[in-house]
């Protein structure tokens, strides 16, 4: 039984690894120009080894994927288990992703991988999914809380804000290496805060962006 259990504990390090390997070509070279040789090498691991956990380089790329989501959903989980309000929440969220955007090498080359949604069939489509059901869900709370105008629907907040947010890293990826990340950002939300907020609350709320940093 402990033979099988050490096979099992080095098998699960060697596919970590390999994984590791994977993100750090895919974020260098996208998933068209990295090669099942670039990451093997980039693993230290044969070609061998790398086949018998993934059978293809669309094997490698999901796993990517799933590590980075479950990476960002760790964090999300904490965020959102602080129990601030739900606008608040949503800022800081966006703060902790443009963070390990910033220093996690498989958060950065799993969001890369999936913002080109062409390469893969089907689609991936859990990590959009579950971020607009979290912010809906904020943004839900965030209402309920007085801190939204009561016109505005908050499905629809979120399937502006997650695509809005998508965009500004991308960009930001493509001028400056996500060098201006954050600052973008903070942008983002100066510039939806005012339409999105009660009149009557701004002046409080409008320091959330002081979270931005």
């Amino acid at each position: 039984m402990r033979a099988i259990m050490v096979k099992q504990e080095r098998a699960h390090v060697t596919r970590g690894t390999i994984v590791a390997g994977a993100a750090a070509v895919f974020g260098r070279r996208g998933y068209g120009l990295a090669s099942i040789a670039d990451i093997a090498t980039e693993a230290g691991v044969t070609k061998g080894a790398l086949y018998f956990h993934f059978p293809s380089k669309d094997d490698l790329a999901r796993a990517v994927i799933a590590e980075q989501h479950a990476r960002t959903m760790t964090i999300a989980a904490r965020v959102v288990d602080e129990g601030r309000p739900g606008l608040e929440t949503m800022v800081l969220l966006s703060v902790a992703l443009a963070r390990q955007l910033l220093t996690d090498p498989v958060v950065s080359a799993g969001i890369r991988l999936t913002t080109d949604v062409s390469l893969f069939d089907p689609p991936v489509t859990e990590p959009y999914e579950d971020w607009l059901h979290t912010a809906e869900s904020l943004f839900r709370r965030a209402a309920e809380e007085g801190d939204l105008r009561p016109e505005i629907d908050t499905t629809m907040l979120a399937s502006v804000v997650v695509p809005a947010y998508t965009g500004i890293q991308l960009v930001s990826e493509t001028l400056t290496h996500r060098a201006d990340l954050l600052a973008r950002v903070r942008d983002l939300w100066t510039v939806l805060l005012p339409g999105i907020v009660p009149p009557a609350e701004f002046e409080r709320l409008r320091s959330l962006t002081e979270l931005v940093r």
